[in-house]
């Protein structure tokens, strides 16, 4: 029923102004078209009015000049005009039939009590008998209807009769009283033919109609093909934007940074997303017209169900099992289509990855958890330093003092000692705890990095470890702190040296990433590798695998890449090498 109402409000939704201006363009030329075929064929029907009276007044003289003829052979004879006439208008179509003189007498009529009156008032007969072109009106019949009446002067001889035609003539009008004399020839005669236009008016009458009926129809044709055309426009029109609407809707929902699946009523999969692909690591040529519950993680199918009973839209955020053993964290959202009517047709699933999320969580409250320690380690180192400095002062006297008893003076030798190292852990601890202070300036990555590599270049030699630095392109200035950087550098390969004790390979890689408008640093070793439960705690203050380490190198590194608005991670694999990845911004 909707679907009808929808097409019954399209068809009404035509604008007025497209019908107005078909009524506006068609109406005058039909109109117009149709009062000249009424007119030519007004025209066409006196015309041939014209030539049938034309036709019987020839044929009447004709029929005349044959009696005259036989008049001629018969000295005796008298030919008879009025019985000619009589014969003549026995014809149906054909009113009356007059032969008048030049003043309108009537010397012949087919009604024979009308012969000796006038006929012809109102025209000018004089005019008339002057030429043999025939002429006609239209006058009312007495009898109801229209007579179209024919007249023209009345010649039944030819030049070689004039004899005997003076004679007939002469007997034809002595028969009659005279009227008053006119000039000129008084034997002239005029003949009406008067038609019945009863059977050629119906027939007009039928033609106009026709004529109109057509004129209508031709009009709605007309009009109907200016609306198709609209029509056809606007459907054109509403196709190209449904498809440019449908290209971008489609363009949208693939490109989109959430995974997207629709699975129909039949369980079937609809759609299915580039993210979605990403995400759950299948090609939508391998899911889609498949079943949803044979493709799609369990928890999925679970899900839809409890949408379904409970007839609304589901968020849960939850474990998934993939197809490859492999459990990733995902935010779903389902909820149920439905068509106008309420028909149920399937499920829309909206999903995203949460491992960056929670991964993004844990480091705010990682950093959250050391700035809490970095407060706290600078009260107590600063409430430290303070006897330390005593004591040094102490030992350092009794050092001086008991210079005589070597057991005494070493005793105060390891004394200052440990108090140096303390202070020295301390100093790295404040450092750790005070905001970091940094000055950018603009300069070369790459020179830094060999100027650092040829620090360690002895040490490393010394432990027969080989340094290799495959630049293989050139990398424009970054904005960093040289001396940072310096610390941050040393301090990695420390490490890396110490973690090869028999000996290796410490490699380091540079390489720009234009998309993300930084440069990528990676420096790694072939030593013993770390474990994967201290490999997450690798970058905590005070978590070191070293007996005599602090614990703050790596946990400074952090903080100085992260005060270069850079990022840090840590790959290793026990027994085979750790590789230390930083990204230093460039702009």
């Amino acid at each position: 029923m909707k679907d009808k109402d929808r097409h019954t409000k399209a068809w009404f939704s035509i604008p007025a102004w497209i019908i107005l201006g078909a009524v506006v363009i068609l109406a005058p030329i039909f109109v117009f078209w149709t009062m000249q075929n009424i007119h030519k064929q007004k025209e066409n029907t006196t015309h041939l009015l014209a030539e049938k009276g034309a036709a019987l007044i020839r044929a009447f003289e004709a029929g005349t000049r044959t009696g005259m003829m036989g008049m001629m052979g018969n000295q005796g004879g008298r030919f008879q005009l009025q019985r000619l006439l009589t014969e003549t208008a026995q014809q149906t179509d054909i009113v009356s039939l007059i032969v008048t003189d030049a003043y309108g007498k009537i010397l012949a009529h087919n009604d024979p009590m009308k012969i000796g009156e006038i006929y012809g008032r109102g025209l000018d007969l004089e005019k008339i008998s002057r030429t043999e072109e025939v002429q006609w009106r239209q006058i009312s019949n007495p009898g109801g209807g229209d007579i179209f009446e024919v007249f023209r002067l009345f010649t039944p001889t030819r030049p070689h009769f004039t004899g005997r035609h003076n004679r007939w003539m002469q007997d034809l009008l002595g028969r009659y009283p005279r009227g008053p004399q006119m000039p000129g020839d008084n034997s002239l005669l005029i003949i009406f033919v008067g038609l019945d236009m009863g059977p050629i008016e119906e027939a007009r009458k039928e033609d106009i109609h026709h004529t109109v009926l057509m004129a209508v129809i031709l009009c709605l044709i007309g009009f109907a093909g200016i609306v198709s055309l609209f029509l056809a426009q606007a459907y054109r029109s509403a196709r190209t934007s449904l498809t440019r609407i449908k290209a971008f809707s489609d363009n949208v929902v693939e490109n989109m940074p959430i995974g997207l699946l629709a699975v129909d009523a039949e369980g079937m999969i609809a759609s299915f997303n580039q993210t979605a692909e990403s995400i759950l690591r299948l090609s939508s040529n391998d899911v889609l017209g498949r079943r949803s519950v044979d493709i799609l993680p369990q928890e999925f199918s679970s899900l839809m169900e409890e949408a379904e009973n409970h007839g609304r839209t589901l968020m849960r955020e939850m474990e998934c099992l993939l197809r490859d053993e492999r459990k990733i964290p995902l935010d779903v959202s389902v909820s149920m289509l439905q068509g106008d009517n309420g028909i149920f047709l399937g499920h829309l699933l909206l999903f995203r990855d949460l491992t960056e999320i929670q991964e993004l969580k844990k480091e705010v409250e990682r950093s959250q958890r050391l700035a809490s320690l970095g407060r706290l380690a600078a009260g107590v180192a600063h409430e430290i330093r303070n006897p330390l400095s005593s004591i040094k002062g102490f030992a350092t006297y009794f050092r001086d003092r008991y210079k005589d008893i070597p057991e005494d003076q070493k005793t105060a030798e390891i004394l200052i000692q440990e108090v140096d190292r303390l202070n020295r852990v301390i100093t790295q601890l404040l450092e750790f705890a005070r905001p970091m202070a940094i000055q950018k300036k603009s300069g070369s990555i790459e020179s830094l990095i060999q100027h650092t590599l040829k620090m360690v270049e002895g040490q490393a030699r010394s432990k027969d470890i080989k340094i290799e630095a495959p630049f293989s392109s050139e990398i424009g200035e970054v904005p960093m702190d040289p001396d940072r950087m310096n610390q941050v550098f040393l301090n990695v390969y420390l490490n890396a040296i110490e973690a090869m004790e028999g000996g290796g390979v410490l490699s380091v890689a540079l390489s720009q990433e234009e998309d993300a408008r930084r440069v990528k640093i990676v420096i790694s070793d072939t030593g013993i590798g770390m474990k994967k439960e201290d490999l997450v705690h690798i970058l905590d203050p005070y978590f070191t695998t070293k007996q005599s380490g602090t614990g703050l190198g790596l946990a400074i590194v952090h903080r100085i890449i992260e005060a270069h608005q850079g990022e840090i991670r840590v790959e290793s694999e026990e027994g085979k090498g750790t590789r230390v990845i930083i990204y230093l911004p460039y702009i």
